[in-house]
């Protein structure tokens, strides 16, 4: 049986990025966001590409979850990249079978970008409060996840990396460092509106805090998303 690793994230991370670290590794199969169409359908967002991901992808969470988040693989490890809010009206029972792995950004980095996609942005947009809840309840069922800051992350890949790898139980691989640039097979239908620097990489990008000046109509929902984001950072892998 193939050990489920479900990446909960949140927008405008390293997700992608991670989903292309872990597909470099021979043992591993990537997924990307299969629960994307669900989202849209119940919660109605208007997201770029919507039209596409609705018409190319199952609607049925439920059923989704049965065959790409609990299905059979050949590969021995499955790499899920999943967002926190795509966990919307689902019954969260198929968690207790798969490792959680939490990414979080901070907010005040991450909400001038997802402006981009997102113009008018809530705070169930960021998966943050999502998040939370999942971390909450699976400590109530006995489980530990990990998480990872974006931040930490960048600041020192290889040595997170290794530290998400001895947690979860496999054995780290350079590989992970480094991939090609350019698109790979697994990438969503949505790549084209929101992979673009992605798919100019070759590895995990220095981190560099962003310069401009905070936006003033994104201070009230900056101030929503603190008090979750700091409660997760503290138990996020440091570099």
């Amino acid at each position: 049986m193939s050990l489920s690793i479900n990446l909960c994230s949140g927008p405008r991370n390293v997700s992608t990025a991670l989903m292309y670290s872990f597909a470099q590794r021979p043992d591993t199969h990537v997924i990307d966001e299969p629960l994307y169409a669900h989202y849209l359908k119940v919660t109605g967002a208007q997201h770029p590409g919507r039209r596409e991901v609705l018409a190319s992808m199952n609607h049925d969470g439920q059923q989704v979850i049965q065959e790409s988040f609990l299905g059979h693989f050949k590969h021995p490890i499955v790499f899920i990249k999943n967002m926190g809010h795509h966990l919307i009206d689902l019954d969260w029972k198929f968690l207790h079978r798969m490792t959680t792995v939490l990414l979080i950004r901070d907010p005040e980095q991450m909400l001038p970008s997802l402006v981009n996609q997102i113009p008018r942005p809530t705070l169930a947009d960021t998966a943050l409060a999502m998040q939370r809840k999942v971390f909450d309840y699976l400590h109530e069922i006995g489980q530990s996840p990990c998480i990872l800051d974006a931040r930490e992350v960048l600041a020192d890949p290889e040595g997170v990396l290794r530290q998400l790898c001895t947690q979860i139980g496999v054995t780290f691989d350079h590989a992970m460092l480094q991939w090609k640039a350019g698109p790979i097979p697994e990438d969503g239908i949505w790549a084209p509106y929101w992979y673009h620097v992605i798919h100019q990489s070759t590895g995990f990008a220095p981190y560099r805090p962003k310069s401009a000046p905070f936006p003033e109509r994104l201070k009230s929902l900056l101030a929503e998303c603190l008090p979750h984001y700091n409660y997760l950072y503290q138990y996020a892998i440091k570099a």
